[in-house]
């Protein structure tokens, strides 16, 4: 009998120590690359801040609602009325911080911004920050570029996209060579 209590106790000794070591693998293989990727984040997050002030020249211009309002039009005053107030046609980025493609679009912009410099804006609109902006746009996807020409209407692409397209929607839909 009491060799059956040593067994039974020594067998719960068992358990608990594989329950224990399977506790202890998890939390390395679910923490660790967690940490890792927080780093790599962390690095390439310097890298684009890094990047941007080396290409700023003009560069992009944040905007607020209040700005949105002064220089590219007043949806508020003139809600059915499209009227653009700028005096060169713009690109608005409408993006979040968290946003992965908006990380990667961010410095082609910067670059834009530098070789379009003096024919064009590029605007950036922050989503998260400007939630009312970004909802009178009907914006659900991120990236979300508007591509605002100096007459006519304002076209919309979703979705990051390449410094040679970009380009060559600048050049057709905002007319600037």
């Amino acid at each position: 009998m009491e060799n059956k209590l040593i067994t039974l106790s020594m067998e719960r000794q068992k358990q608990r120590f594989k329950k224990r070591l399977i506790q202890i693998i998890l939390m390395v293989v679910l923490v660790f690359p967690a940490c890792n990727s927080e780093a790599k984040e962390k690095n390439k997050n310097t890298q684009t801040e890094n990047q941007l002030k080396t290409t700023n020249k003009m560069g992009t211009i944040h905007l607020t609602k209040e700005d949105f309002l002064k220089r590219v039009v007043n949806y508020e005053t003139n809600p059915d009325v499209w009227n653009y107030l700028g005096d060169k046609p713009c690109l608005i980025d409408f993006y979040a911080d968290w946003c992965g493609p908006c990380k990667a679009v961010a410095p082609v912009l910067e670059e834009l911004a530098k070789e379009y410099d003096g024919k064009i804006y590029i605007y950036k609109v922050n989503t998260d920050k400007e939630q009312e902006l970004a909802g009178a746009f009907g914006i659900r996807s991120i990236p979300s570029l508007l591509f605002v020409p100096m007459t006519g209407q304002p076209r919309m692409s979703m979705g990051a996209m390449p410094k040679d397209q970009l380009k060559k929607a600048i050049d057709e839909l905002l007319q600037v060579k």
